[in-house]
Formats: C-alpha cells, sequence, structure tokens
C-alpha cells in the first residue's frame, strides 16, 4: 500500500467527530461563562450610553429653550428700559408743572401782599400828609388869627411858615 497523505480511516473520523464534540460543549460553556457576561456588560453599556446621549440631548434642548427664553428677555429689556425712561420722565414733567403752579402761586401771593402793603403805606403816607396839613392849617390859622392883618400879611405868613417846616416835606 502506497502511504496516503491523508488517511481517512475510522479512528481518525471518530477522534475528529469527538473533537468537533468537544469543541461544540467547550465554546457553549465558554459562552455561558465568558460571552454572556461580556454580552451583558456590553448591553449595559449600551443601554449607559443611550441614556447619557439621552439626557444630553435632553440638556441640548433646555439649553436651546434656555437661550431662546433669555435672548427673548433680552429684546425686551431695550422695551422695559424705555418704560421705565417714559415713566420717569413723565413723573418728572409732572413734578416740573407741579413747582411750577407752586412758584406761580407763590409768586401771586407775593404780589397780593406787596399791593396790599403798598395800599396800606399810600393810606398811611395820606394820613400822615392830612395831618401835617391840619398841623399846617392850625398853624396858619393861629397866625392869622394873631395878627389879623391882611392879605400881603397873611401870604408872607404862609411862605414864613413853609420855610419852617421846609420845603422838601411839603413837596415829598
Amino acid at each position: 500500500m502506497e502511504p496516503r497523505v491523508f488517511d481517512l480511516d475510522l479512528q481518525l473520523l471518530a477522534d475528529s467527530a469527538l473533537m468537533i464534540v468537544a469543541v461544540f460543549v467547550l465554546f457553549l460553556i465558554a459562552s455561558y461563562l465568558l460571552f454572556n457576561p461580556v454580552r451583558d456588560m456590553m448591553a449595559k453599556r449600551q443601554a449607559k450610553i443611550k441614556g447619557e446621549l439621552d439626557d444630553a440631548a435632553k440638556d441640548k434642548e433646555d439649553a436651546a429653550a434656555l437661550k431662546a427664553e433669555y435672548e427673548e428677555k433680552l429684546k425686551n429689556v431695550d422695551k422695559e428700559a424705555e418704560e421705565i425712561l417714559s415713566d420717569a420722565r413723565k413723573r418728572a414733567l409732572a413734578n416740573e408743572n407741579r413747582i411750577v403752579a407752586d412758584a406761580k402761586e407763590e409768586a401771586s401771593r407775593i404780589i397780593e401782599r406787596a399791593k396790599v402793603e403798598a395800599a396800606l403805606e399810600k393810606e398811611k403816607a395820606a394820613d400822615d400828609m392830612k395831618r401835617e396839613m391840619v398841623v399846617l392849617a392850625s398853624m396858619i390859622a393861629g397866625k392869622v388869627v394873631k395878627a389879623s392883618i391882611d392879605t400881603t400879611v397873611q401870604e408872607s405868613l404862609v411862605n414864613e411858615t413853609l420855610k419852617e417846616i421846609g420845603e422838601s416835606t411839603w413837596q415829598s
């Protein structure tokens, strides 16, 4: 018999079949002991990563919503600032008008008081003038009665009395 390169006999087939069964059993045992925990670990890791991605997407959406809200607030800040300034201007204008009205009222009271004081001073000056005239008339009458003389003498007495009183007092 000639030597064969590949000898297929019954023993080789039985050993091969036994080896295939042993490898299959070893594969099942390795799969149960090694592959299943690795698969579970991979599934947990995949779930964790998916959860983190979902959280990140949710956080991104929240950030976008906050950004939109702040942008809206920034847009409204100018309006609010303008409203505040407008309100302040209105209050300042009302305050200015009130101050001007108070000042006008005070000025009219001062003018009225000055008019009353001027009228009182005028009356006082007129009363003083009347008293001086009465004093002057009584002095003239006394001198006329005393002298009982004619009109030329009377005129000289009036002139003399006026000189005694003083021209500045009489003319003012």
